[in-house]
């Protein structure tokens, strides 16, 4: 066979289950052929982030992998491929290539997706296909996680390849460490001399599927949790030790933590200082990292002691060590449920007010009340419904919420919520974007028709881009720069999709329910909600300078 059917063959070894595609691409007809699903978005973008939300929702364990056109199709991904570099998202990209012989005539995508992927490379002799490909598994499938990208020139995809060489093909594995005993038993002492300990749960938690050994280590141990963006909804968020969430907003009990806590467990978690939309961790306090990556150690913040290994082997490592030195932490309970009350109680006139235009708090908080939470997931968009949303929707499953945004396009959320959906189909699949982001990805909605997956898209129309104007106020007040037009259900119902126009808040929960139905029979839904603009948020920095000062603490 040639070289793009012996692709097919292996990716099919692999485990591949659809092939995310943007013609052309000779590898496209070849799956096909093979009986292998190519799904096709209306741009490589959104193709990437269908590859992304496919991958968060189901843990890496199967392999999501891409193919694009060489030259402009390549070209056209650096933005996706950047997002899902930021957030680690194990991706492999395989873009096509011209003849080796015009090498230096086209776009060479090696040196300018080296910036932002694990690892990239191109096969240059046909002998080389199946170990090239053999190694772009291993790096997708073995932490640190992150986009990979491999490119097939079309000679070599064009070559025939022997039978024995992909007779002899063996699948690549995934491989887990635990950490050194010692480094165990120093945590544990250190967090047996804690006052007030707290655990930080990052995005590795979910990637090795410990959501059962954090909670059993966080109930033995009476240890808070707060999680990060990325791992929203690993630690139930209605659990007695939830301490919410923190991102560039922040839960109000988390802010009381991380501001009185002396000892911070970090499991998982990269503890980046310089990114925007990362809670800060205040000073002085003393860091232990769980890390399956040397070089998360040290990176913004001086971590006193640090075990490598994979975050899963070490939660029970750590679990079985406090069993036998009886680590318990002091009941925090009591204060995490008075934390909540009064945060419920700043923001419940908001997430129930009758104003007009509606309130986005609304929104998001009938939206919580009126799905089954344990069946759903949920993504945000960039801006306002990020902010908004993260810490305003209570999230009680892993994968239930998926959180992103260290690089923050717009638009990203629809081709995340797609992904998810491909990945589960039983589940409702829901996406909270603004009008801004709706301009840049509405398109899509006709891929969510051809492809049926019926998502559910709420769309948060404010006629302006949300927290845009103090950055141009000029340009806002001369010329009206940030405002926004466009009835863009009627954009989602000529594409195919179920679509409404709601203003009233007393219609808010009915038109859900009649979205989530249609979804229910197979049609992607879309909702636009006539919303204020409301940028008034928890901002991490701002929230946890409030409560020091509440608390007299030095910030």
């Amino acid at each position: 066979m040639n070289g793009f059917d012996a692709v097919v063959s292996i990716l099919k070894r692999e485990g591949v289950e659809y092939l995310f595609s943007y013609p052309n691409n000779a590898i496209i007809d070849s799956a096909a052929k093979a009986g292998l699903r190519p799904v096709i978005a209306r741009g490589e973008k959104t193709l990437i982030n269908m590859a992304d939300g496919y991958a968060r929702s189901v843990n890496g364990k199967k392999p999501a992998v891409i193919v694009v056109q060489q030259g402009s199709g390549i070209e056209n991904c650096f933005g996706a491929i950047a997002q899902a570099y930021a957030d680690s998202i194990p991706l492999l990209i395989i873009p096509g290539g011209g003849d080796q012989r015009n090498r230096g005539s086209e776009f060479d995508p090696i040196p300018s997706f080296g910036r932002i992927t694990k690892w990239a490379d191109r096969v240059t002799y046909p002998e080389r296909l199946a170990s090239s490909l053999r190694r772009a598994f291993q790096q997708l499938r073995n932490p640190p996680y992150g986009p990979v990208l491999l490119e097939i020139p079309r000679d070599v995809g064009a070559a025939e390849i022997p039978d024995a060489t992909l007779a002899a093909y063996v699948p690549a594995r995934a491989y887990r460490s635990a950490a050194d005993s010692a480094d165990v038993t120093k945590a544990i002492d250190i967090l047996s001399r804690a006052k007030r300990p707290m655990i930080i749960a990052g995005h590795g938690v979910l990637w090795a599927e410990a959501w059962g050994s954090l909670r059993a280590f966080a109930e033995s141990t009476g240890i808070p949790v707060m999680t990060t963006m990325a791992s929203k909804g690993v630690f139930a968020e209605n659990h007695p030790l939830s301490l919410g969430v923190g991102g560039l907003t922040l839960s109000r009990a988390a802010a009381q933590f991380l501001t009185t806590s002396d000892v911070i467990l970090a499991l998982g978690a990269g503890l980046i200082a310089t990114v925007p939309f990362v809670t800060p961790i205040p000073e002085g306090k003393t860091l232990i990292q769980v890390s399956h990556d040397h070089d998360a150690i040290d990176r913004d913040y001086t971590i006193q002691h640090a075990l490598i290994g994979d975050v899963g082997l070490v939660i029970d490592q750590l679990q079985t060590e406090s069993a036998k030195k009886g680590l318990r932490g002091p009941d925090a309970t009591g204060e995490i449920r008075e934390a909540r009350a009064a945060e419920l109680r700043q923001w419940s006139p908001r997430f129930t007010s009758d104003e007009t235009p509606i309130s986005p708090y609304r929104v998001i908080r009938d939206l919580m009340n009126t799905v089954d939470r344990a069946n759903t997931v949920v993504t945000h968009d960039s801006g306002n419904p990020r902010d908004q949303t993260l810490t305003s929707y209570e999230a009680i499953t892993p994968r239930g919420y998926l959180g992103w945004g260290k690089s923050t396009q717009l638009g990203t959320g629809m081709g995340i919520a797609l992904g998810a959906k491909l990945a589960t189909p039983d589940k409702l699949c829901v996406n909270i974007l603004g009008d801004l982001a709706f301009g840049t990805i509405g398109m899509e909605v006709e891929t969510a028709v051809r492809e049926r997956l019926p998502i559910l898209t709420v769309l948060i129309n404010n006629s302006v881009m949300g927290g845009y104007g103090h950055h141009m106020p000029n340009a806002s007040e001369k010329f009206s720069s940030n405002r926004l037009s466009g009835e863009y259900w009627k954009v989602a119902e000529g594409l195919g999709a179920y679509a409404e126009r709601v203003t009233s808040p007393s219609e808010v929960v009915p038109a859900l329910k009649r979205a989530i139905d249609a979804t229910r029979r197979g049609r992607p839904a879309t909702i636009e909600f006539i919303t204020r603009e409301e940028p008034v948020y928890p901002v991490a920095r701002g929230l946890l300078a409030e409560v020091a000062k509440e608390l007299r603490q030095p910030v």
